[in-house]
């Protein structure tokens, strides 16, 4: 009798799954500060997790509510900004504050309005060349976007965001002299796995498509 399993999957029993239902599915992602103009000309700056690049476009997922939300809504320039590991501490900070007032309804229980983020977090904002909100200074990673498409997704809950790149600034230390890349031995962004704060492990090995030059120490 043939016992494989289809797709050569393992028929070993005790791999088995168990059934569970996690009350979120932050899985593994980088943690982002998203900078945005409010509507007084002042600037928000606020924590997240939900982002990934889709060639040039940084696709966000924001609370429907929040002020970044109402930010995008109306004034597009945004700076994405990724912190390093080390930084987990002022992004925590940043985490109970909403630059929001009145509070929405769901935050009233455990956030707090914040008017100057930046300074809450200990964090310093740095002119940025193509946008109006300003880039963290202390962040190895920065890109300048613009969002062109703000639309809710399906729950309702939160907003999609499609965000055009348009400029990118890294810390020179994570860039591979005379080139354009991004170091990955150098660079480890902060990592949101299950509401705990992580960094990269060591390489593994990289995929065939990888065109990043080897550092020459």
């Amino acid at each position: 009798m043939n016992t494989a399993t289809p797709s050569g999957l393992c028929n070993d029993t005790s791999t088995d799954h168990v059934t569970i239902a996690p009350s979120i599915l932050y899985f593994g992602t980088p943690v982002v500060l998203l900078s945005t103009e409010n509507e007084n000309g002042t600037f928000n700056l606020a924590p997240m997790s939900s982002a990934w690049a889709l060639g040039h476009v940084i696709v966000l997922g924001v609370g429907a509510d929040a002020q970044t939300a109402h930010n995008l809504r109306n004034r597009p320039d945004l700076v994405v900004n990724l912190p390093a590991p080390a930084q987990w501490p002022s992004v925590e900070r940043l985490a109970p504050l909403t630059g929001r007032t009145p509070l929405p309804a769901r935050k009233r229980d455990a956030f707090r309005f914040e008017p100057d983020k930046f300074a809450a977090a200990g964090l310093r904002p740095e002119r940025s060349k193509l946008v109006r909100p300003p880039r963290v200074a202390e962040c190895p990673l920065q890109m300048e976007a613009r969002a062109a498409r703000v639309q809710a997704d399906a729950s309702g809950t939160f907003l999609i965001v499609e965000a055009r790149v348009l400029k990118v600034h890294a810390d020179p230390r994570i860039v591979i002299p005379g080139s354009q890349h991004v170091d990955p031995a150098a660079w480890s962004p902060l990592i949101y796995n299950f509401r705990h704060y992580y960094g990269l492990g060591p390489e593994l090995g990289h995929t065939f498509r990888s065109q990043t030059p080897r550092r020459q120490d």
